[in-house]
């Protein structure tokens, strides 16, 4: 297939430069889950309820969302890595401002800058992979990108749960914040002669031919309303996990950061199983067997049982996640090929869009239905969309493959 415009042609490897934008996302995703584990510190400490302070991650996500499309357009008209570099050095000031926040307002407000910063890095990062390899390599090169971001989950999660019990909840996002500062230097040197770095070609005018390509394409409507689905039954549950130990007796931060970085576990063991599992299964096959294995594990949740089943069905959760998450970026990344990373913007805007409401939802769901209708309500959602999605999507060629 035609590569885009500004990148060198595929071919049947994986480029090394791969693993430098693993990076990128490994250093982002550090901040994504941070203050996950330690919300009942920050609650007591702002005075605030569990409900209340999950609005940080909604916050984080909403802004996320929210600037996708800017952040597309840009990273399509000015250049990709440029904006990934950039974008991680705002994420790490904003960690570190949220360390000396006085007030709810100020950490809110950092909150939402972390967003911007990390709503530049991982789309950037998916179009980047996408321009780099070629279809039929590309969700396992998608899955080495996402190995990062995983890892990034895992340790942000244990090691905000650890540090919390240590310094507390400020000491999470400082330790952070200085790690994520230091990543722009080594991410912005590991790029130095990839062909990406050009300047891109794409004009305002091509821009909006893509967003005309990409909506006019059937698969668009439904990747997209799949993701907020995802982010919302799935992703919208984290905030409330800590609770849910504290419920059962459990009040180490630790234990909820290590349930929580099961997550991550899982979303590791699909990017080292992809390869294996993507030819015996098919994309259609992955999308059923992950959706179906999401909702049997929100089933399990539901009924609260100790944290060392909980943090093992979190991990088969992540895994079945990202069995039907990949094979979703994998449609998104071919809705358009000039404005691709409008694309994987538009991709992400619907998923965390997902996870703004998501905690909202849940809460509302929680105090007014109960925990276990909720999260079952949550499991048949994913069920169903893991069929709808397998019998909906079809693998087309972009419409603007030709142009390049």
């Amino acid at each position: 297939m035609p590569s885009g415009q500004g990148a060198p042609p595929h071919d049947q490897r994986i480029p090394s430069v791969i693993y430098v934008i693993a990076l990128a996302t490994f250093s982002a995703a550090l901040s994504a889950r941070a203050l996950d584990p330690v919300l009942p510190h920050v609650a007591e400490d702002f005075g605030i309820t569990i409900a209340t302070a999950a609005g940080f991650s909604a916050a984080f996500a909403f802004t996320f969302a929210v600037i996708q499309p800017v952040l597309g357009a840009a990273a399509d008209l000015f250049g990709k890595t440029r904006l990934m570099v950039i974008c991680l050095m705002l994420l790490g000031f904003a960690n570190i401002l949220g360390a000396f926040s006085t007030s709810f307002p100020m950490l809110f407000a950092s909150r939402i800058l972390a967003g911007i910063g990390s709503g530049g890095v991982f789309p950037v990062a998916l179009s980047l992979t996408s321009d780099l390899v070629g279809p039929e390599k590309r969700q396992v090169a998608i899955g080495r990108t996402l190995a990062g971001a995983m890892t990034g989950n895992l340790l942000g999660a244990s090691l905000s749960g650890l540090i919390g019990d240590l310094l507390g909840w400020r000491g999470v996002l400082a330790v952070l914040g200085v790690l994520v500062i230091v990543a722009p230097v080594a991410v912005a040197f590991g790029f130095r002669g990839a062909a990406l770095t050009r300047p891109p070609k794409t004009n305002l005018s091509t821009l909006r031919h893509g967003y005309r390509t990409i909506f006019a394409n059937p698969n668009a409507r439904i990747c997209y309303a799949a993701v907020f689905i995802e982010g919302c039954c799935v992703l919208g549950l984290f905030p409330f996990v800590a609770a849910f130990l504290f419920e059962l007796g459990e009040t180490r931060l630790s234990i909820a950061g290590i349930v929580i970085a099961c997550f991550a576990v899982g979303g590791l063991f699909y990017t080292m199983s992809v390869s294996r599992f993507l030819p015996r299964l098919g994309v259609r096959g992955m999308m059923i067997a992950g959706a179906a294995l999401v909702g049997l594990q929100l089933a399990v949740v539901a009924f609260g049982p100790s944290w060392k089943v909980q943090a093992f069905s979190l991990l088969l959760m992540g895994w079945g996640f990202y069995m039907i998450h990949g094979s979703l970026q994998v449609f998104s990344s071919e809705l358009s090929v000039e404005a691709r990373a409008s694309a994987l913007s538009l991709h992400a805007f619907f998923f965390f869009m997902g996870q703004t409401v998501g905690p909202i939802a849940y809460g509302f769901g929680i105090e007014n239905l109960g925990k276990v209708p909720t999260l079952l309500t949550s499991a048949v959602v994913m069920v169903a969309l893991g069929l709808a999605c397998a019998r909906l999507l079809r693998q087309t060629r972009p419409a603007d493959a030709g142009a390049t």
